[in-house]
C-alpha cells in the first residue's frame, strides 16, 4: 500500500490534526464495524467522514491529536487494516461541520462492481518519480476527478475527462478515452487524483478494459504537494479538498478558494468579486440555478451562521448519526 509522508507530532498552536486514509480490504461486518467508528469518533471529539463499505473503508477526519490517534487505533484493530496509511495535516480551526459515518456498496462510487483494485491496480509511482513520467510525450495523462476539480489545478499535459462524477469515468474511458489512446498510442497511462484512492480504482478498470501498462501516482495531488519543492513541480493551481479549507497548495498550505454554499463549487478571489457572488447563497455558476424560495432560505442560513460566529458558537456543528 501507498507509503504516506506523515508530519511532526504536534500542530502549530495546539491545531486540528487532519487524518485522510482509505484502505481496500475486505469488511465482513458493516455495520458493526460502522458502530465501532461511530462511537470512538463521538468519544474522541472527531468529525469528517468515514465511508464503510465490504470492499473497504475512506474517508477524512480531524480533531485533537489524542482523539485521532484513538480513532486510527480502533481502524488498525480490524482484520485486513493494521497496515492502514494515512496523510496528515494541520488546520487552525476545525474543517468540519459534523460527523458521518457512513455504510456505502462502495468506498468510491465507480458501478463497476467486479473490479478488485487491492490486486488489480496499475504501478505506483512516487512523486519523485512522478514528473519524468508525466513529462514523456509517449506517456497519456489521466486527471479521474470531476470536472470541478480540474478547472481549479491540475498537472501539465493532464487529459481531463470533465466528468460531473466519479461514476462517469468508465463511460468516459469507453468512448473518449479509447478513442485517444487510438489516435495517441501511448506506450503508457499515468493517473492521478486527489489522494490516491480514485487513481487505484481507475488503473483496476482499465487493466479490466484490457489497457496493460497502467500508472498513478503514490499517494495523489496531496503527497506530490507536500514533498515535491514547487520550483521543481508541474502541478498548476490548487487543489480541491472534500472540507472546510476548499483547497490547498505546495505545502499543503490552505489556497484562497471558499465554497459556494449555494453549489457547492469551489470559488476564487475573481469568482468572489463577481456582482453575481452573495457569501453563503450564490456564486456566478449557479446564480440562475436558485429560485427565489432558495435564495432565501441559503440567505438566513447565512445570517443564523453569521450571528453564531459573532456569539463564539459553533453552527451546524453537530453530529450525523450513519
Amino acid at each position: 500500500m501507498t507509503d504516506f509522508l506523515t508530519v511532526p507530532d504536534t500542530g502549530p498552536n495546539g491545531g486540528i490534526r487532519v487524518a485522510a486514509l482509505y484502505r481496500f480490504a475486505v469488511v465482513g461486518d458493516v455495520e458493526a464495524v460502522r458502530d465501532r467508528l461511530q462511537s470512538v469518533c463521538v468519544a474522541s471529539a472527531v468529525r469528517g467522514t468515514l465511508l464503510v463499505a465490504a470492499e473497504g473503508l475512506n474517508g477524512t477526519i480531524a480533531g485533537p491529536e489524542a482523539g485521532i490517534e484513538a480513532v486510527l487505533a480502533e481502524i488498525r484493530d480490524i482484520p485486513g487494516f493494521e497496515d492502514l496509511e494515512v496523510k496528515y495535516a494541520w488546520t487552525s480551526d476545525m474543517p468540519f461541520l459534523r460527523l458521518k459515518v457512513r455504510i456505502k456498496q462502495e468506498i468510491v462510487t465507480m458501478g463497476q462492481p467486479d473490479l478488485d483494485p487491492a490486486r488489480q491496480a496499475g504501478v505506483y509511482v512516487s512523486p519523485a518519480d512522478w514528473n519524468a513520467l508525466i513529462a514523456d510525450p509517449t506517456t497519456l495523462v489521466i486527471d479521474t476527478r470531476n470536472d470541478y476539480e480540474g478547472e481549479i489545478g491540475a498537472f501539465a499535459r493532464a487529459i481531463q475527462p470533465n466528468t460531473r462524477s466519479f461514476r462517469d469515468f468508465p463511460d468516459w474511458f469507453r468512448t473518449e478515452g479509447r478513442a485517444l489512446m487510438d489516435e495517441m498510442k501511448p506506450k503508457r497511462v499515468a493517473m492521478y487524483c486527489t489522494g490516491g484512492i480514485r487513481c487505484e480504482k481507475s488503473t483496476a478498470f482499465l487493466k479490466a478494459e484490457g489497457v496493460e501498462n497502467v500508472h498513478h501516482l503514490e499517494g495523489g495531488i496531496l503527497r506530490y504537494l507536500e514533498t515535491i519543492d514547487a520550483a521543481d513541480s508541474l502541478w498548476r493551481g490548487d487543489c480541491f479538498v472534500f472540507d472546510e479549507r476548499v483547497s490547498v497548495g505546495h505545502g499543503l498550505v490552505q489556497g484562497d478558494h471558499t465554497l459556494c454554499r449555494g453549489c457547492r463549487m469551489p470559488v476564487n478571489a475573481e469568482g468572489r468579486a463577481s456582482p453575481h457572488f452573495i457569501e453563503g447563497v450564490c456564486c456566478a455558476n449557479c446564480r440562475d440555478t436558485r429560485d427565489d424560495a432558495q435564495r432565501l432560505r441559503y440567505a438566513e442560513r447565512q445570517r443564523q451562521i453569521e450571528l453564531a460566529r459573532r456569539r463564539g458558537d459553533a453552527h451546524l456543528g453537530r453530529s450525523d448519526p450513519a
